[in-house]
């Protein structure tokens, strides 16, 4: 019987081992058809040990479930949102409670999208937050030399797994391609300090690269703490302006109102990003966004034709839908 040794896998004694475990247990239950429990007799491992392995495999990508068979009720939604709101490709999944699972496979939906459209010499444009970074697992991995990712909006002054440049790289590696930042905060002191950085040659290279874009993925944020943005300094300190200017949420760092114009606010004149207006330039512009308390800013965005392309969950398919809303 041939064996692998740990110095061919590049992985330490342990750790191969503990691969091993993983990949039996998710071979058993994804196609194996085994219990939870049967797994753990066969395995010698405790059941509550399985859910959590199960639950990583999921987590970290390692285990991808390819669901062929089309689900009615969204298939439904999907072709009367489009038909509302003149999109020319949605995808409507089913709802999660759970917010990080949700932002998971609404992430996926956008990314299948993408990768259908991600063409050799196709430059794409990459906004940020955990519901893009998500969209990575979804994205086939090939060698795109003539392609070119960017970011297309300023970054936070801290760093997570879900900021602009982490996932505009993550976009630029899996398909082997030249990656442009807007090394620059999202909002500026000043309108005058953001036009003196526009000036610097790179800043003004990416922010060129973001307009000729041909496709652009994004996500939207509401007015709450669930948005990233709303928990930062800058905008919290703000949000009091924000909502009484009307904002209902922002894209791409622009607070918008519901009918989907940027509100009256200083925060709009700071703010380094493409804008909302230049998206709906671009060829593909792809929103990924879900949960019911995102419909005003989604709507809002939808309204005002800045997108293409929509991914979102079923219930805020409907909500979208409801003209009493």
């Amino acid at each position: 019987m041939s064996t692998i040794s740990p110095d061919e896998t590049g992985l330490a004694p342990q750790d191969f081992a503990t691969q091993q475990v993983r990949a039996r247990v998710a071979w058993f239950y994804f196609v194996g058809a085994l219990t939870q429990q049967e797994i753990a007799d066969r395995l010698g491992l405790t059941r509550l040990r399985v859910n959590k392995i199960l639950g990583q495999v999921r987590a970290d990508g390692s285990v991808l479930v390819d669901l062929r068979m089309p689900l009615a009720g969204c298939v439904d939604l999907e072709q009367r949102l489009a038909e509302r709101y003149g999109l020319g490709e949605v995808s409507v999944v089913p709802s999660l409670d759970d917010e990080a699972e949700l932002q998971r496979v609404v992430g996926e939906a956008a990314a299948i999208m993408l990768d259908r459209l991600l063409q050799n010499g196709m430059g794409l444009g990459i906004g940020w937050g955990n519901t893009l970074k998500a969209g990575l697992r979804r994205l086939t991995p090939r060698v795109l030399p003539d392609s070119w990712v960017t970011s297309i909006m300023g970054g936070l002054t801290r760093g997570s797994g879900s900021s602009t440049f982490e996932v505009a790289t993550g976009y630029a590696r899996a398909i082997s391609a030249e990656c442009y930042y807007l090394t620059a905060p999202l909002y500026f002191p000043t309108v005058e300090s953001r036009e003196a950085l526009l000036a610097h040659h790179g800043i003004r290279e990416s922010m060129r690269r973001a307009r000729a874009a041909d496709i652009a993925l994004v996500t939207c944020g509401d007015m709450t703490a669930r948005s990233l943005l709303v928990k930062t300094p800058t905008v919290s300190e703000n949000l009091e302006g924000l909502l009484a200017a009307g904002a209902v949420g922002d894209l791409l760092g622009v607070f918008l109102g519901k009918d989907g114009l940027p509100v009256d606010h200083p925060l709009n004149e700071r703010v380094l990003s493409l804008t909302p207006e230049e998206l709906r330039s671009v060829p593909h512009p792809i929103l990924a966004s879900g949960g019911s308390y995102k419909t005003e800013i989604i709507r809002a965005v939808l309204k005002a034709g800045y997108v293409k392309h929509l991914a979102v969950d079923e219930r805020c398919a409907e909500a979208l839908l409801d003209d009493r809303r």
